[in-house]
């Protein structure tokens, strides 16, 4: 077993270099954002439905757009991630846009310690789970903060894109949680002729484990959802069919690029 005992500091470390790049990247477009485009896919607002009013957990929400974007439908979110400069950023966009959203800094597995409130959804969405090892303190973590019949929605990459090497010609990862990923890499999915390099530490989760680990905790799978594209360009040899839908050219639809859950607290 590889020691990833500092791996939470190390992914850390990773998050606050990217904001930078990210915010001010074409990839963000925040200055759309800032206009009042939403930065939320067709995807998971079919799961999330009409959110006036409901109270939203977004873990991992890096410098804010989902929150804001979902804040901007009427609903009263907190946004939560590991990056103090990402976390940082969101605040600072929230008060020049003037919405009222709540942003807390810290570690997914000490959420308890830092949030003392229930919500009628938690939200997660595109390549957030990969950086847990243990899934199952994920879900307990979700379920403790969903009031009962609370929703827990999830829209992201399907475990079999994380099998492939980075120009998806062969499959280089185990599709099973076997071992941590650790890595060097240069530049970032926003801007990959960025000069930031950085180690990062991941893990890769097979579909059956995503699944036992909500329905152990306490949540009904409601819906599970497959789809054959990633609505971001954040893959190599990619090409875009329909707007804002991307593919691996190669692969064309033959795998799943994202998958999404719908489950309830029962």
């Amino acid at each position: 077993m590889k020691n990833t005992d500092n791996y939470i500091e190390l992914n850390k470390q990773t998050w606050n270099n990217k904001t930078d790049v990210h915010i001010t990247s074409e990839f963000y477009d925040n200055e759309s954002f800032l206009k009042g485009k939403s930065t939320l896919n067709d995807i998971e607002l079919q799961l999330l439905g009409d959110v006036s009013g409901k109270k939203i957990l977004h873990l991992q929400c890096h410098f804010g757009q989902d929150t804001l974007s979902l804040t901007r439908l009427g609903a009263t979110v907190t946004g939560l991630d590991l990056s103090d400069k990402a976390i940082e950023k969101a605040t600072e966009i929230a008060t020049k846009l003037k919405l009222d959203a709540n942003f807390v800094c810290c570690n997914i597995y000490d959420a308890m310690d830092y949030i003392n409130e229930k919500f009628d959804i938690v939200f997660t969405s595109y390549g957030t789970i990969g950086w847990f090892p243990d899934l199952d303190k994920w879900a307990k973590i979700v379920s403790h903060f969903l009031h009962p019949k609370g929703q827990f929605i999830i829209a992201d990459f399907h475990p079999v894109v994380w099998m492939f090497d980075n120009d998806f010609k062969e499959v280089f990862y185990n599709y099973f949680n076997v071992e941590p990923i650790i890595e060097d890499e240069s530049g970032t999915y926003a801007d990959r002729n960025s000069e930031i390099s950085s180690k990062t530490v991941t893990w890769n989760h097979p579909t059956s484990e995503i699944l036992n680990a909500l329905i152990q905790s306490g949540l009904e799978i409601n819906s599970f959802n497959e789809y054959d594209y990633s609505p971001y360009n954040c893959f190599n040899e990619t090409e875009e069919f329909a707007p804002s839908k991307y593919r691996i050219k190669h692969l064309e639809n033959k795998i799943p690029m994202v998958y999404s859950i719908l489950a309830t607290k029962k």
